[in-house]
């Protein structure tokens, strides 16, 4: 049995040792039970701000052979995570406050644009995403064919540029109540259709589509501040 005592000082374990733990919630280092159950079930827990959340939403890390802190966005590399919202204030408190090195005991080095590389990351995979589904028959882009799907029900998630005229989009949406993200301007969206610039996508309902809702959560989340 362990029992904590958030409140200052010591941490008391079965057989009466001891061993002092801070008391300020942005450094805490996980105990020996969070460890081990840290990558299990589908929630995580943020090393800064101590919230659980759906690991889908949130940024993992591990540590390189080097030392450096390596975004994981994919979720799959080897080695003990560390988790944090994807919110651009808590990535930066991290890196500022050598979070990274006390967690994992270690010392790590969080290069200064570690928040530039994990939203440089994030918009990577979106335009694969995007390719992936216009490759696989489930997006279509532009205007009329965008509304076509949106007409016949086909169509699970509308992606519009991020530089795109709110009138025009508005117009795209009209009596339609389905989920439209902005993550991308219209020079990079048109690069997954192999165009100089693209303003409306439709994407069919499935895996694809679930799939850019949560990376253009997450992207969307490092404008927090």
């Amino acid at each position: 049995m362990v029992r904590r005592r958030r409140s200052g000082g010591w941490l008391r374990r079965d057989g009466g040792s001891r061993r002092q733990i801070t008391t300020d919630p942005e450094i805490l280092t996980p105990d020996e039970d969070d460890e081990q159950a840290e990558e299990r079930g589908p929630l995580r827990r943020c090393v800064v701000s101590r919230l659980s959340q759906p690991k889908e939403a949130m940024i993992r890390f591990v540590i390189a052979p080097d030392m450096r802190v390596v975004p994981d966005l994919a979720q799959r590399l080897p080695g003990r995570g560390i988790w944090l919202s994807a919110r651009g204030d808590v990535l930066e408190t991290a890196r500022a406050r050598g979070i990274f090195a006390k967690v994992a005991r270690a010392p790590a080095i969080a290069p200064a644009d570690l928040l530039e590389q994990v939203r440089a990351g994030l918009v990577r995979r979106i335009i694969e995403h995007l390719g992936l589904a216009r490759r696989a028959g489930q997006a279509v882009g532009g205007f009329v064919k965008a509304r076509s799907w949106l007409e016949s029900g086909r169509a699970g998630l509308i992606v519009q540029a991020l530089d795109a005229s709110p009138d025009e989009c508005a117009r795209l949406l009209a009596g339609k109540t389905i989920p439209a993200v902005s993550p991308l301007p219209a020079s990079d969206l048109g690069a997954a259709f192999g165009r100089d610039h693209l303003v409306h996508v439709a994407i069919a309902h499935g895996r694809l589509a679930e799939a850019l809702k949560i990376e253009t959560g997450r992207l969307a989340g490092l404008s927090a501040r």
